[in-house]
Parts: C-alpha cells; structure tokens; sequence
C-alpha cells in the first residue's frame, strides 16, 4: 500500500525548533523519531507533514557525510582495488574489508524498510510501543555495557558480525529503539570497544539513512505545493545538520574516554518512555496518529485546541 505524502504548512520557527530536536537527537541512541513524533503534539502544533520530515533529514545526512569523508573516500577506494583484483576482501585490506561489510551490512533495513514502509510510517508511531522501545532497547543496552567485553576494534569484526550489526539497524525502523542506540548495542555485544561500535554504527548508518533520504525525496518532489514550503523547510535542514555535525563530533570524543559511559543514555531512554507512557495513559497527548484524510491525524481531528502561537509556546498561561 502506498504511503501518502502530506506537504503541510510549518512556520519558520516551528521549523528551526524541529531542526533543533532532528539535529541533536538524530545521531545519539535515544531516537530522534520518537523525540519529533512527541514534540509536535506535546504543543499541540499541527503535523509538519511527511514532506517536511523528509527534507530536515538531508541535514543530518550532509553532516554524517562531510564528518566521514576521508573514511567514505578510503572505503570507496578500498572497494575499487577489490574489484580490480576480483576478490571480495583482499588479503590486509581493511578499507576495502570494512567498505564491504558496510555494503552487506546494509541489506537487512533496506529489506525490511521496503517491507514495513507503511507499519513504520504509521501503525508503528503508537506512543505506547514508541515508549515501550525507548525502555526495552535502553534496558539491553544496559545489558550490553554489563556484559561486553569491550576490548575489539572495528577492524577486527568478521562479515557475519557485521551483518549481525546491520540486522540490528532493521528493528531501529520501530520508531523509539534507535538507529544508533541498536546497532552501537549489538556491536558492545560483539565486544567492540565503546569509541568503534559507535564508528562502526555511524558508517553503517550514512548508506541507510542516504538512500531512506532520496527514496523519500523522490516521493516528495512530485507532491504538489512542496516548492511553496520548501523555504522554510530548508531551513529546519540546515539547522539540523549544523547540530547533527557538532552532535557526532561530541558523542564520538565523549566515548574516546573509556571511563565515559552509555548509563546517561540509558537512564534517558528509560525515564522518557515512561514520560510517554503516562502522557498517552492520561490523554495528555493522544497515542496514534495514523492518518485520515486530509493529511491529518486522527489524533488531531479529535483536537479541538488550535496550534499555539510561538508566543503562547513561551508563556504557558496563553494556552489556558
């Protein structure tokens, strides 16, 4: 079943502050899906729309590829020598080694993204299960830092493990486990230290969410009227690269120190579903918003409150 494309209206200031939330979360193991399908209703904004999600997420994309450029090059490379000499991994090659695993690794969430596009975009965006997976994820990682060895580097994993690693990445589809969050956690499971299992999930990544990007732009360039909001939904793309590229930087320098831990994380991820939970038991925000028609939710067609103005947003007794 084809999934719908919503070019919806997102003011310049709605769409720097989603910018904000895309950029600082999209690279960290507390999903950055779970934190803009809440922000929006938590303030009761109107949907920014599937168009507008596609477009911020070419910032995030830019940065992780700028930060890797070198490696990028180095793996595109290593690849090309292994296809000169028609064999798959050269023997003490490690960029042609790692460019293929990438590749391989890969193939499970572009199978299974193909597969569930529609559950993802909508039945899976339930706040109930969105928490469930902030806890669940959070709690394994916390398994994974009790119990992982710790002591590999990225260039010691075997194809397998790599592929191990990219399976991982195919549950982080569910929105609240985590692109990063799963596959930092399988690669401490494989006992790669902290600094390479994040390296290694953040290579992993710039394929998946590169060519999740271009499908989805794909779509959202036929739409009609995206070319009207294109404007502002650029400049949510820009902050949130920007912050995404200071976000990889930071996360990855922070994990350089083995004293420095994922605990934070995992005490983030546990006490945020539990936030969600309860926000959905008490109606405080509405568990699903699948879509009717229109280009709404049913969500907000049982809203009644209009969208805030920015300057309710700030000063809460506007909103009584």
């Amino acid at each position: 079943m084809p999934v719908p494309v919503t070019v919806n209206h997102v003011s310049i200031i709605h769409s720097i502050l989603l910018g904000i939330v895309q950029g600082a979360t999209e690279f960290l193991p507390v999903s950055s899906t779970a934190h803009m399908r809440v922000l929006p209703a938590l303030l009761h904004w109107s949907d920014p729309g599937t168009a507008f999600s596609a477009v911020v997420q070419l910032g995030p994309i830019f940065a992780i590829i700028y930060y890797f450029r070198t490696t990028i090059g180095a793996y595109f490379a290593g690849m090309g020598r292994s296809i000169q000499q028609k064999k798959l991994f050269p023997e003490g090659d490690k960029e042609a080694m790692l460019g293929w695993f990438v590749a391989f690794g890969t193939v499970p969430l572009v199978i299974a993204g193909l597969a569930l596009e529609h559950k993802v975009d909508h039945q899976y965006r339930n706040l109930y299960l969105v928490g469930g997976a902030l806890i669940l994820l959070g709690l394994i990682l916390a398994v994974a830092e009790k119990i992982g060895k710790r002591n590999r580097p990225m260039t010691d994993l075997k194809l397998g493990e790599s592929i191990i690693i990219g399976i991982s990445q195919a549950f982080a589809l569910v929105p609240g486990a985590s692109r990063s969050g799963c596959t930092i956690t399988s690669g401490m499971f494989l006992g790669l230290t902290r600094e390479d299992a994040a390296d290694f999930s953040f290579l992993l990544s710039i394929p998946a969410i590169t060519l999740a990007g271009l499908y989805k732009l794909a779509k959202v360039a036929k739409a009609p009227g995206v070319g009207h909001e294109l404007p502002s939904y650029l400049i949510g793309s820009a902050v949130a690269g920007i912050l995404a590229y200071i976000v990889i930087k930071l996360f990855l320098d922070f994990l350089k120190d083995e004293s420095h831990t994922t605990w934070p994380f995992i005490w983030y991820r546990v006490a945020l579903g539990i936030a969600l939970i309860c926000l959905a038991h008490f109606h405080v925000i509405h568990a699903s918003d699948i879509p009717v028609q229109g280009g709404t939710t049913k969500a907000q067609s049982v809203q009644v409150r209009a969208a805030p103005s920015i300057d309710a947003v700030f000063q809460p007794e506007k909103l009584a």
